[in-house]
Order: structure tokens, then sequence, then C-alpha cells
């Protein structure tokens, strides 16, 4: 069994498991499925907006996608879940996209 097909069991049993949805998404990204990771991404984040890993992804995602203003708004957002969280490293990678995108 295929490392998706193994986590789409687990979140079978599990369909709120926002860790099994980041991996699947991850997974979508290496078959350059951008939609469905997208969608995995947005699904997660709006359940459970304190997942500060995904919004360097999503974000990265829509910058290929061509959609920047949409990227600058998902690192910003990322940024802010990552400071009430006290994640120092999240919020500097965050940062450090969000400058490559606008500057």
């Amino acid at each position: 069994m295929d490392r998706i097909s193994k986590l789409k069991a687990f979140l079978e049993s599990s369909p709120d498991d926002s860790f099994l949805k980041h991996a699947l998404a991850l997974e979508y990204i290496k078959l350059e499925d951008d939609a469905a990771a997208r969608a995995l991404f947005e699904e997660l984040l709006q359940h459970e907006p304190s997942y500060v890993g995904s919004y360097y992804h999503l974000g990265k995602l829509l910058e290929r996608a061509g959609e920047q203003e949409l990227a600058a708004a998902t690192y910003e957002k990322g940024m802010a879940m990552a400071r009430e969280a006290k994640d120092k490293h999240a919020y500097n990678e965050l940062q450090a996209a969000y400058e490559d995108l606008m500057y």
C-alpha cells in the first residue's frame, strides 16, 4: 500500500486528524497535485487555525499558482498564529517566505 492510500485509510478512522491531513497534502504536493493539496490545507486550517506548519506550505502552493496576494495573506495569518503560539521557528520561516514574496 502506498503512502497516500495509507494516509487515506488512517483518515477514514480519524477524519479530523490535522497531522494526517497535513501529511496527505504534502504527499499530493510531491505528485504535483496542487489542487488536492490546497483543498486539504484549507480544510485543515479552517478546522484548526492553530496548525501553524500548514500556513507555510499553503502559502508556497498559492505562490506557485500565481495567487501572490492570497499567499501573502496566508503567511500573515500564519505569522499571527505562530506569534500567538510563541513558535519562533515557524514565525521566522513564515516571515522569510513573506519577505521573499513581497520584496
